[in-house]
């Protein structure tokens, strides 16, 4: 991977996807019905998903996602050179696993290629990644993310897995529920709660490692 920030290839190279499914998201909703008074007692489909902007996000939630999946997501231009070598510093000496992809990255990812691991599907990622800085904000591709990303239990987005998980809106969330939300991108299929309530908390102690490393959160 950092052989191909360092010498990327021409994006001729590939057959790049378009990038229109991202610059003009278009969030993929359940049915709901809802009473006269406007109370929801049922939802149809088979993803989850309560879309929010990013003002209505948590600021501690926020915090919490950045300090562990993206933590110079403000600084970079959708690769982390710097934080594709932590990654790769912290195999060599044996340390924590460490994720190389920015939130900009993962992105593309999720909505645009596979998970199949390839030289050439990095190569499109990264391209991909930094071409969609070009056309999104900060705020837009990070709202975007959050609304979009699978997080365990048919939950897209954290607005819907805090319902499934906690039973409550956002605006509810402790610390520590903000932060075992956070640790959910990286396995939801077997580290939620639900499926795995070990993993989980064990997740979450990562997330507020790194908010404390961060200085979101204090002792």
């Amino acid at each position: 991977t950092a052989l191909i920030v360092a010498f990327p290839v021409p994006a001729s190279t590939f057959d790049l996807p378009s990038l229109d499914r991202i610059v003009h998201y278009q969030p993929k909703l359940p049915l709901q019905v809802i009473t006269a008074d406007g109370e929801e007692i049922a939802q149809f489909g088979t993803e989850r998903r309560d879309y929010l902007p990013l003002s209505r996000m948590p600021k501690q939630l926020q915090q919490a996602l950045l300090a562990v999946e993206d933590a110079r997501f403000r600084e970079h231009s959708g690769v982390d050179p710097k934080g594709m070598a932590r990654a790769v510093l912290s195999v060599i000496t044996g340390g924590r696993k460490q994720g190389a992809s920015t939130i900009t990255q993962q992105l593309v990812r999720t909505m645009l290629l596979t998970r199949e691991f390839s030289a050439e599907r990095k190569a499109k990622e990264i391209w991909l990644a930094l071409k969609l800085e070009e056309e999104l904000s900060k705020d837009r591709i990070l709202e975007i993310y959050m609304n979009e990303i699978f997080l365990g239990q048919r939950a897209y987005g954290f607005a819907a897995a805090s319902q499934i998980y906690f039973g409550k809106p956002l605006d509810k969330l402790s610390l520590a529920e903000n932060a075992m939300l956070a640790g959910l991108p990286q396995n939801p299929y077997y580290a939620n709660p639900v499926a795995n309530f070990e993993r989980a908390t064990q997740r979450q102690r990562v997330v507020l490692e790194r908010m404390r490393a961060t200085d979101a959160i204090d002792d």
